[in-house]
């Protein structure tokens, strides 16, 4: 009697595959960078002791909803009156009402202000 080999089927390996692609993505990290590397002997400032203030030609709208020009007390009027050609900035306490905030830009708008500008912390985390 005649035996017929059953003919074995090969399972198709993913090996290869990963190899590729793991040499691919080894390639690219060594052939490109995302942004050019500082200079080694460049030294950033340190900011963390500095004392923060208000910027002096913005104005100061604090928590309880009045407005402070360099530490003054000031009425969107008589800045306006004083300030006519510059655009605006205010710099809002963190609890100060948002309502507030767009009367305070309304006032300013009416009273002639170009632009309104509202100045705040850029996060870096």
């Amino acid at each position: 009697m005649i035996r017929y080999a059953r003919p074995r089927h090969k399972r198709d390996s993913t090996i290869p595959l990963i190899n590729v692609v793991f040499l691919m993505l080894i390639f690219f990290l060594i052939a490109g960078t995302i942004a050019t590397p500082l200079d080694p002997d460049l030294e950033l400032v340190d900011t963390r002791e500095l004392e923060g203030r208000d910027p002096p030609d913005t104005l100061v709208l604090r928590r309880d909803g009045t407005l402070r020009f360099q530490g003054s007390p000031i009425d969107p009027e008589t800045y306006m009156a004083r300030h006519a050609t510059e655009p605006v900035r205010i710099v809002p306490d963190r609890d100060a009402l948002g309502p507030r905030l767009i009367e305070v830009t309304a006032q300013l708008r009416a009273f002639g202000a170009q632009s309104v500008l509202l100045v705040t912390r850029q996060a870096l985390e």
